[in-house]
């Protein structure tokens, strides 16, 4: 595998400060540049925005994968397995309410995983996940 570049995601909030402390104090990514309608987020070394954007009517979507619904987008970053129960334990311990309990995927497959998915206060799905075997991220 090359070394990856860091990708930037904007997603929208609509409600900016809420937000904000979701991500500075619950998440704890370090912030960058910010406006009074934006802010920059070092999110594993990936730049992640937040846009403040009224709130509107949203469908909710979501396919089933392993048993469980899984919504439909989502976002998030496979982290190294034994960081896994690290950041699944602090989100616990900030009460956080989880669409998917952090639980392992595929257990003794191809692709086994470990994964866990939550909304932030906008209702923008992130799912975090590691692969005990990393070489299979794009296994089939």
């Amino acid at each position: 595998m090359t070394q990856l570049s860091p990708f930037h995601l904007a997603i929208p909030v609509d409600n900016l400060e809420e937000c904000r402390k979701f991500y500075t104090n619950v998440l704890n990514f370090e912030e960058g540049r910010s406006s009074h309608h934006w802010v920059d987020y070092n999110f594993f070394g990936h730049q992640l925005v937040i846009h403040y954007k009224p709130k509107t009517k949203e469908d909710s979507h979501t396919n089933a994968v392993d048993g469980k619904d899984v919504p439909v987008p989502h976002f998030g970053v496979v982290l190294p397995w034994d960081s896994f129960k690290e950041f699944a334990d602090r989100i616990k311990s900030k009460g956080i309410e989880f669409i998917i309990e952090p639980y392992i995927r595929f257990e003794g497959q191809v692709g086994e995983q470990a994964t866990m998915f939550f909304k932030d206060p906008s209702g923008n799905a992130l799912e975090f996940k590691a692969f005990k075997d990393m070489s299979q991220l794009f296994a089939k």
